[in-house]
């Protein structure tokens, strides 16, 4: 090649960049790297990364729903309130925020593929000690006045029985000192944390490391399906959550006909620990691929020749011989550690990541907030069981979610949207969501009737009535102990808390054939109750499909913003930048949404709870029944509260985003534009000239496209 084409007045810097461009083709030619065999391998190698990235996307994803699916059965089980279960819910994202900002800026430098193979071993032993108290702690007993033995044929007397003696349940066992000193949560809320640790790397450094490797049409394209996996895992985490929940906790250890609950009973827990095993396996496997694939690979063949209109200014010349000698020199740590802070203070100094940011921590607020407590939403509002409400979540609700992100993708790929366009059609699918969203206020279901709680005794009169006292004229006489939880159904219609509370003298029958007879509570008929709670809600039943109708509409709608949403959050950084920037992302969100959202929900949910249980040692348990009027408003108005308030940040962003893409436009033509086409023009005639198109390939590791641009 020439050198007199240098101009002088050329600094040597600038020299020795525009010599390296002009001998890429040479390198090209002498480079086995870039022989068609290298090539059919790098999009081997290439297909098999997205493959593997998707399976561990998969797997994080499924363990992760499975968490969400089993918080009843963990209060339950663990006798513990919704607030306590956000924590261990959060746990979680501590474990993310403890490695994530080093784990996205030293892993970029490092060997991608193995960095994620080390985390998903560690999701899977995260996974496995969360399902360890069930191997250590004893058989769960519930409260019931109910008798256990299938082959006694002996009269039971709650009334009487209860008069004479304390109730077996408020008897300290002899487990009592023993559980006090130790709660067996701790154990899955540890593991949580270390389910945390493993999946840090694999969002950050998966996601770079396909940006990086694919055309940019593609990239798009790419991540869409990949985020579409990772979505498709929900469902078989409710899946196996419904499955499970329908499974007794105690399974081939004692004798089912003496189980007196159902799986829709407040008491119920199912073999929550079994899908934790099996999730745990599964994450196991996933870490498998990665071992053998290479750090990095060649740059695609085709180049792309044109620029784009939008293209930004911030990648500078010294970038080329960054990236020409990056693979050559060893990572210095010591280095890496002082350039992190002013690294990250250019990251947040860009305005529009900043509100980005901003707008994603309120809005995962909501949306964690909303994901973590509706299973148990529907089981309490509308007299659904765990098992159902996990079936409904996974077979209709999260699809619709992995058809809309999938949408989403396709749509930016076929009308090839700007970043302009990708912020405009997420904020319009958002906006539409969120108004489709008020409709849930008006699908209201009416409160349990429960004697002494939410009705009185006669049924004549509505009561919201939090743990007060349960005693009345027609079961003064029997001294009941208000603190249980063994409700049976009246004649009347009416649910009582206990046979003992409804008054009732005899009983005759075994485990859920039980019937209490002489209840002096119940007015009519023959004053007789069966076990378990009135189902005689037929407002609610009718008014559930609808309920799932319009969630899969809103969240089909608001997913369809989801991809482009995420691109735009790509594209408004410096590639140098990108594992840095999404791996902060992460931890901004993790970190101000993901640990406190499930808390403060929890904490507020609580706080319409309205029959509380209590621990065998003493201490309140887990909530029993929930005033649903005062749920939903709590639940739904938050949600909604939060998005209200991100749509003020999103108009702003928006604002931004416009007068920066502008400001780069106008800079782009006027002071590099012509400059740059130039430039790229001269050099693609010389390579014409020194080779054969066919003998050549037009593969290098520099490429104009890979700039980030706005």
């Amino acid at each position: 090649m020439p050198r007199n084409c240098m101009k002088e007045s050329s600094s040597p810097k600038e020299n020795e960049i525009f010599l390296w461009r002009m001998d890429l083709p040479n390198k090209e030619r002498r480079s086995p790297e870039n022989s068609p065999s290298s090539s059919r391998r790098c999009c081997s190698s290439f297909k098999m990364f997205l493959v593997a990235l998707s399976f561990a996307y998969f797997s994080k994803a499924l363990s992760g729903s499975y968490m969400k699916s089993t918080i009843t059965q963990l209060e339950r089980r663990f006798d513990i309130p919704s607030y306590l279960i956000g924590v261990i819910d959060g746990s979680f994202e501590i474990g993310n925020l403890l490695v994530i900002a080093f784990v996205s800026y030293f892993g970029a430098k490092l060997h991608r593929p193995k960095i994620i193979a080390i985390g998903c071993l560690l999701m899977s032993l995260g996974t496995f000690l969360i399902a360890l108290p069930h191997f250590i702690i004893g058989r769960y007993k519930f409260e019931t006045s109910i008798r256990l033995s299938v082959n006694s044929s002996s009269s039971l007397s709650p009334c009487s029985l209860s008069s004479a003696e304390p109730s077996t349940s408020s008897v300290p066992s002899t487990g009592c000192e023993h559980e006090s000193r130790l709660s067996m949560w701790i154990y899955v809320f540890l593991g949580n944390i270390l389910r945390g640790i493993g999946e840090t790397p694999v969002q950050p450094l998966g996601i770079s490391y396909i940006d990086d490797h694919a055309l940019e049409e593609n990239a798009a394209f790419y991540i869409g399906c990949v985020q579409t996996i990772s979505v498709i895992g929900p469902v078989f985490g409710y899946l196996l959550g419904s499955v499970c929940a329908k499974i007794y906790v105690d399974i081939g250890f004692v004798n089912m006909e003496s189980i007196s609950i159902t799986p829709g009973d407040a008491r119920w827990v199912g073999a929550w620990w079994l899908g934790y095993l099996i999730a745990g396996f599964i994450t196991l496997l996933s870490a498998v691929p990665f071992w053998f694939l290479p750090k990095s690979l060649p740059l695609p063949e085709r180049r792309l020749s044109k620029y784009s209109p939008e293209r930004n200014s911030f990648i500078k010349d010294s970038a080329l011989l960054e990236h020409k000698y990056q693979a050559d020199e060893p990572a210095n740590f010591l280095e890496m550690a002082k350039d992190f802070l002013p690294t990250l203070r250019s990251l947040l100094g860009n305005p529009v990541y900043f509100l980005y940011l901003c707008v994603t921590i309120i809005q995962f607020n909501s949306l964690i907030g909303m994901v973590t407590y509706k299973p148990k939403y529907i089981e309490q509002h509308y007299g659904q069981s765990a098992s159902k409400a996990n079936f409904l979540m996974g077979v209709i609700n999260i699809p619709a979610v992995a058809l809309g992100m999938f949408s989403g993708g396709v749509i930016m790929k076929k009308f090839k949207l700007s970043i302009m366009g990708a912020a405009k059609f997420a904020l319009g699918t958002s906006l539409l969501g969120y108004f489709l969203s008020l409709f849930f206020f008006s699908m209201g279901c009416e409160n349990a009737s429960v004697a002494g709680i939410t009705m009185s005794y006669n049924g004549t009169e509505s009561l919201f009535m939090a743990d007060g006292s349960l005693r009345a004229s027609c079961n003064a006489a029997c001294h009941c102990p208000e603190k249980n939880w063994d409700p049976v159904c009246g004649e009347d219609g009416l649910t009582y808390v206990s046979p003992c509370l409804a008054g009732c003298r005899t009983s005759h029958g075994s485990g859920m054939d039980t019937v209490f007879e002489q209840c002096s509570c119940i007015g009519v008929g023959n004053q007789t109750a069966t076990a378990g709670q009135c189902n005689n809600r037929e407002s609610c039943h009718r008014i559930f499909p609808y309920f799932l109708a319009l969630s899969v509409i809103t969240s089909f709608i608001i997913s369809l913003g989801g991809t482009p949403g995420y691109m735009l959050l790509i594209r408004c950084i410096k590639p140098q930048l990108k594992s840095l920037a999404l791996g902060f992302h992460t931890l901004t969100t993790r970190t101000l949404a993901g640990i406190p959202a499930p808390i403060y929900f929890g904490a507020i949910i609580d706080t319409t709870c309205l029959k509380w249980g209590h621990k065998k040692c003493g201490g309140r348990g887990a909530c029993r029944i929930y005033n649903t009027a005062a749920y939903r408003i709590a639940y739904l108005g938050l949600t909604l509260g939060l998005r209200t308030v991100s749509f003020f940040l999103c108009i702003l962003g928006l604002l931004v985003l416009r007068r920066h893409v502008q400001k780069q436009e106008r800079s782009t033509m006027v002071n590099g534009g012509s400059a740059a086409a130039g430039e790229l023009q001269a050099l693609r005639k010389e390579e014409n000239n020194s080779c054969n198109s066919e003998q050549c390939p037009q593969n290098t590791d520099y490429d104009p496209e890979r700039e980030t641009r706005l």
